[in-house]
């Protein structure tokens, strides 16, 4: 059996994964909680609640689910604390998620953000886009 990977999941696929039930995003959760380790820190939480939480969304899915899926993937995250921030990103907004994978020895950081996807790799962290990660092996 292969060992697990250590992955580390951009709020944007989170989202995306929970708002369109069979999308890339969503097969790409799907086999991270099957084959992964899921990394987050308390920022890269916060962000996922902030962000599944708003009003808009929900048309798409109830809050009610929203919040339960919120409280699954906290349970299955390993959280990451970050000793010591990086500046990486071109938005440093989205160090935190550099933080949790180099902090967290990440082996990858699944994400649709190109001020990320930018950066692959970084310090020996891939960063591939969901649809790149259904492909990895």
């Amino acid at each position: 059996m292969n060992q697990r990977r250590r992955l580390v999941l951009d709020t944007n696929v989170l989202v995306s994964a929970v708002l369109r039930n069979g999308s890339i995003p969503h097969r790409a959760l799907l086999k991270a909680r099957a084959e992964g380790w899921l990394l987050a820190s308390d920022e890269t939480l916060a962000e996922f609640c902030t962000v599944l939480l708003r009003e808009k969304f929900g048309v798409t899915v109830a809050r009610v689910l929203r919040e339960q899926v919120l409280q699954e993937y906290e349970q299955l995250c390993t959280l990451i604390p970050i000793p010591a921030p990086i500046r990486a990103c071109r938005d440093p907004k989205d160090d935190k998620f550099i933080e949790v994978a180099v902090h967290g020895r990440a082996d990858l950081i699944v994400t649709g953000d190109q001020d990320l996807l930018v950066l692959d790799p970084f310090l020996g962290v891939g960063i591939l886009t969901p649809a790149e990660y259904l492909g990895w092996a």
